[in-house]
């Protein structure tokens, strides 16, 4: 029996399979969570210099590679390069006790916590679809919907380096799944159209809240990821992604303001719930969806 064989065979030993892929996926999220931002950073100061508007007083070109990459992890306060036993992921964090190996200086605790996280995002989605293409999709979706929030909770910002690979390969996939059983419910037209209604949808809310209050309500990064939410999952799916992200990401930033003072006209990221959201109606969304609508067919 191969490989591929035993997985399909024996669903405990995928979804512990893809728990250890995600934990180590995790790893590498936290990497591009932490370094993507400034590489984006680093491009727009190079494009600034390029035009002549960096001068004295703007932020300093930094020189040498900065990638996924290269150079070397290295602790953010000693810059101790980070050894390969001390990048296990969890483990490494576990045995360190949260603390830098060379200086003592505390580790985030959102390091575990993203492997974790991942590790069991992914597990989640092996029991949901089992093993095959679907699944496989569904994982590549989970680690980019993983890396978006948190990159959106840190700097507010949703890369379009995601954002438009997410959706590229949403609508690439539509072409590929329809004669594979258990796909990702989505045809060719339903992916676009998903694409196209999830990005006019947050871009039409953002124009009729500019019209009506002058001020920005969300970033062009939000109409990206709906959209590419919609590729992947199909404009059926649209509205459940919306109202559910709407309704978490309201009650928290009441809760915000009653327990913790936030105040109210700080901007809050929208990426995190849509992305929380996208991902329950890529578990969940489909059938309740069916079943919600053959009420109305019964009748």
């Amino acid at each position: 029996m191969t490989l591929p064989e035993l997985l399909a065979a024996s669903p405990g030993l995928w979804i512990g399979v893809a728990g250890l892929i995600g934990l180590l996926v995790g790893s590498f999220l936290n990497v591009v969570i932490h370094r993507l931002p400034k590489m984006l950073e680093r491009r727009w100061q190079a494009e600034y210099a390029a035009l002549g508007q960096l001068d004295g007083a703007g932020p300093t070109l930094a020189v040498g590679r900065y990638d996924l990459i290269a150079p070397r992890s290295a602790c953010p306060s000693c810059l101790a390069p980070i050894r390969a036993l001390e990048n296990l992921p969890v483990l490494s964090w576990l045995w360190l006790r949260g603390r830098c190996a060379a200086c003592g200086a505390p580790i985030s605790l959102r390091y575990p916590l993203v492997e974790l996280g991942t590790a069991l995002l992914s597990a989640a989605v092996a029991w949901r679809f089992g093993f095959g293409p679907a699944a496989a999709a569904g994982l590549v979706v989970t680690w980019f919907l993983v890396a978006l929030a948190a990159i959106d909770l840190d700097t507010q910002l949703l890369p379009d380096d995601l954002t438009l690979p997410l959706l590229w390969l949403g609508l690439g996939w539509s072409l590929w799944s329809p004669g594979i059983s258990g796909s990702l419910p989505v045809d060719t037209r339903s992916s676009v159209e998903g694409a196209i209604a999830g990005y006019l949808s947050l871009w039409s809310v953002y124009q009729l809240f500019r019209l009506v209050t002058g001020k920005e309500g969300m970033g062009f990064g939000d109409f990206k990821l709906l959209a590419a939410l919609g590729a992947w999952l199909g404009w059926r799916m649209l509205l459940p992604i919306v109202l559910f992200a709407a309704l978490v990401g309201a009650t928290v930033g009441i809760v915000l303001i009653l327990v913790r003072g936030r105040e109210r006209h700080l901007p809050m990221a929208f990426g995190p719930y849509l992305a929380t959201a996208g991902w329950i109606t890529l578990m969940f969304g489909p059938p309740l969806v069916d079943r919600y609508l053959g009420l109305f067919r019964a009748r």
